[in-house]
């Protein structure tokens, strides 16, 4: 597949097709790692972890290991 890069302001830009971002589950979310190696640019999907997410997830443990106590202290 060929593509020509677009000007976005003051930079350009590369289009990736729905079907490439779906076959790759990426997003517009999502963060990318780039690389050369003096020749060709290399993109690699990042997983990022939010801290927002770590913070739902450490709850989610929580009261799922500590429901009983939880639900005693809540009364």
């Amino acid at each position: 597949m060929i593509k020509k890069l677009i000007q976005h302001g003051n930079s350009f830009a590369l289009i990736i097709d729905k079907p490439i971002m779906e076959m790759l589950n990426i997003t517009d979310e999502t963060f990318f790692e780039l690389n050369t190696d003096g020749r060709n640019i290399i993109l690699s999907p990042q997983n990022v972890v939010t801290q927002e997410n770590k913070v739902i997830e450490s709850i989610e443990k929580i009261n799922k290991k500590y429901k009983n106590v939880l639900k005693k202290l809540a009364k």
